[in-house]
């Protein structure tokens, strides 16, 4: 094999993280700001893309980086690797409230397509890049647009899905009707396009967007119940406007309350 053979666990139920253990000399390249802990004896590198590059030089260290901008990534990528003796752990969390999903390469023909921020750490030697989206509606309408990110080889890698994660098998010619927001991610051979909702009132009043996005199988699909977007969204929806102060939720005192319980905001 080309990636490295990494054991892990996976704690938590809805704050989840992923503990990854390393025999010497193993490593595994996480994405930037999802590092959690680690045993003394692993060392941390920061390298240029995913490090899957590095033999063929400067050139392909500068083309996987370039890939990693195109998907509203950073340049660098960090690789922690067991440096002592004996076996070390590594531990790495999820952004936001969720499950993480351990996708096994080898059982999806060595590729699987997620979203761009979907991805949170893989063993060395896995592959992350980019898919282009090569249908206009898709690329314009589908909620993740032309370019999504791919991880290629035959290691483990681990991806992140907001709320509660679904998993569908689809058979051949079966079609999933799903939210553009809500896809984690998908095997390679599963046809992803979108389709119009249809009908006045629905596109009006329906308050569900324009556009399904349509899974055609056969295929593993991973579905979301809840994207970040649409809980930041909400958060947002929520917050006090400058200047006009909160709406005093909890509290009948409203405003009154503030003072009281120390927030002089004005």
């Amino acid at each position: 094999m080309n990636a490295h053979e990494i054991d892990y666990r996976i704690f938590g139920e809805e704050m989840q993280y992923v503990e990854i253990e390393l025999d010497p000399q193993e490593g595994v390249v996480a994405e930037s700001g999802s590092f959690m802990m680690m045993d003394s004896g692993v060392g941390m590198n920061t390298i240029f893309g995913d490090g899957s590059n590095q033999e063929k030089g400067l050139l392909g260290k500068i083309f996987s980086a370039g890939k990693r901008i195109l998907t509203g990534e950073s340049l660098f990528m960090t690789v922690f690797t067991n440096e002592g003796q004996g076996k070390k752990q590594v531990s790495f969390a999820s952004p936001y409230p969720g499950k993480i999903i351990p996708i096994d390469l080898t059982e999806f023909g060595g590729k699987f397509i997620c979203q761009k921020d979907a991805f949170l750490c893989a063993a060395k030697g896995v592959s992350i890049g980019i898919e282009f989206s090569r249908r206009l509606g898709r690329g314009l309408f589908g909620g993740e647009g032309f370019i999504m990110q791919k991880m290629e080889g035959d290691g483990i890698g681990f991806v992140h899905a907001g709320g509660t994660m679904a998993k569908k098998v689809l058979q051949p010619g079966e079609v999933l009707k799903v939210d553009t927001g809500c896809i984690v991610g998908f095997t390679q051979d599963v046809d992803y396009d979108i389709e119009f909702v249809g009908g006045i009132k629905n596109t009006i009043f329906g308050g569900e967007g324009l556009f399904f996005a349509t899974l055609k199988g056969p295929g593993t699909v991973y579905i979301q119940s809840l994207p970040f977007s649409r809980l930041a969204g909400r958060v947002l929806a929520m917050a006090p406007q400058t200047g006009k102060g909160d709406k005093g939720e909890g509290s009948v005192l409203g405003g009154l309350g503030n003072l009281l319980d120390g927030d002089n905001r004005f």
